[in-house]
């Protein structure tokens, strides 16, 4: 799962008032019982279980948490301001986005679309429509950086019928150092495409 930063909201999508955002009851069982809340990583783990249950690929999680120079989130980084996240995925070949901006935490919104997506694979056991057909709402424009979605191999400068998984491990440190908004010259941006240009290569290289 590819992140994204900052946070590209859907156009056509409201955005909810900070102070109408709430504190979720998402949460994890800790030591003797005690509720805790959920980190990033844990609400991640659950997105990309979903996603995996209904066979979404390419997906990019964007919203305002920093970023470490190999995408992943940087630790011990405060709540952004702004909490909202937006999950960009490809479903049956069509282009999806889930944006959630009802609670406080980042971690909370996550989770958030995790659990919309449980109960919506829980109601296609009905027979009335299927996971398409519940998501055919959240249809979109391509997630950032995937303007060149097809073209993984473009992006990394690799043969897409002889890239190994080293080469496309070893392109991606390559131009890493170089895209990085750290670096002269590098941006958000141009980290986001190389980021999910990875996880496309990686998969199909594996196949």
């Amino acid at each position: 799962m590819t992140q994204a930063h900052p946070l590209q909201w859907p156009q056509a999508r409201p955005r909810k008032a900070a102070a109408h955002r709430k504190r979720a009851k998402f949460g994890k069982d800790g030591p003797r019982g005690w509720k805790q809340e959920l980190t990033v990583a844990d609400a991640r783990h659950r997105l990309q279980r979903e996603l995996d249950m209904i066979g979404a690929r390419y997906p990019v999680v964007s919203s305002n948490v920093e970023l470490r120079l190999d995408g992943a989130p940087r630790s011990g980084q405060r709540e952004p301001d702004d909490p909202g996240v937006c999950v960009y995925f490809d479903l049956n070949g069509k282009p999806m986005a889930m944006p959630c901006d009802t609670y406080d935490r980042v971690a909370d919104n996550i989770a958030a679309i995790a659990a919309h997506m449980e109960a919506t694979r829980k109601i296609e056991r009905h027979g009335v429509a299927s996971v398409s057909e519940m998501f055919a709402g959240f249809e979109a424009l391509p997630a950032p950086g995937q303007a060149n979605s097809q073209q993984w191999w473009v992006v990394l400068g690799l043969d897409r019928h002889a890239a190994s998984v080293a080469d496309v491990k070893t392109a991606y440190r390559r131009l890493a150092a170089e895209r990085h908004p750290d670096k002269p010259g590098g941006s958000q941006q141009a980290m986001a495409e190389l980021n999910v240009a990875k996880d496309q290569g990686l998969e199909a290289a594996r196949s």
